[in-house]
């Protein structure tokens, strides 16, 4: 990966729905290069996938919070992650080190669905101690990292 890479991420990141005819203008490179190294950035498995972002509070799910979970003992981890996985809640779920086994981040639109999501979480087999931070503002919330430019 190279900085003209680098540069077709940036622009990417900014818009994934920027066409290759102006990310080509943008950096001075014809459209069909620009479109092979992006796909080659495909193939490469550096670029995942495209997805969309909605803004949480204008679809009535503007409470988020981060909930730290134990688990008991390891046995429990696939059925936890199992149920993780099943919650439309949950949005990211990250096996950390420290007090905790599981870090966790439900998007929902009141304390009441919060308090749902809780019990349900509570409710898997094996979850010993939780703790929840629920989210007052969001200073920043960027959902990739670029490569360091070169």
């Amino acid at each position: 990966m190279d900085r003209t890479d680098i540069r077709i991420l940036t622009y990417l990141k900014e818009n994934a729905r920027i066409s290759a005819s102006v990310i080509g203008e943008k950096i001075n490179m014809s459209v069909s290069a620009v479109i092979e190294r992006i796909r080659k950035l495909e193939d490469a498995g550096i670029i995942k996938q495209y997805t969309l972002v909605l803004d949480s509070k204008l679809i009535d799910k503007d409470v988020s919070a981060f909930i730290s979970v134990s688990l008991e003992h390891p046995k429990y981890s696939k059925g936890f992650t199992a149920s993780v996985l099943g919650n439309k809640q949950i949005v990211e779920c990250h096996y950390i080190t420290g007090d905790f086994d599981y870090l966790l981040k439900a998007v929902i639109n009141s304390t009441d669905s919060l308090e749902r999501v809780l019990n349900d979480i509570k409710s898997i087999p094996g979850v010993s101690v939780t703790k929840t931070l629920v989210v007052l503002s969001t200073i920043k919330n960027d959902f990739t990292v670029l490569p360091d430019d070169k």
